[in-house]
């Protein structure tokens, strides 16, 4: 195993250990307010991901960017799905 890829899992273990443990602090009452902050990241995750296999000729690379993409995209648009319906709550609904 080469020394690049060994540190490239090992900065990504990490990360996932440091937003596990950021994410499991949150109070309840933040969760909405924080999910907008979180989309906008999720959304230079995937513009991250496709910068790097724009670069890439590892196949490797090219796989975990892939996943990077879809994973990515896959929390943005669940993000902002549950932001939408959240702030939906606060609209003064309509006399029927």
């Amino acid at each position: 195993m080469n020394a690049d890829l060994l540190t490239l899992l090992t900065i990504f273990a990490l990360a996932v250990f440091v937003g596990f443990e950021v994410i499991s602090k949150v109070p309840v009452v933040l969760h909405t307010p924080l999910m907008s902050g979180t989309n906008a990241i999720h959304g230079i995750v995937v513009v991250g991901a496709i910068l790097v296999m724009a670069e890439t000729t590892n196949p490797l690379i090219s796989v975990l960017g892939f996943i990077g993409i879809v994973f990515g995209a896959a929390n943005l648009v669940g993000g902002l799905l549950v932001t939408d319906r959240m702030l939906a709550l606060f609209k003064k609904k309509k006399p029927s």
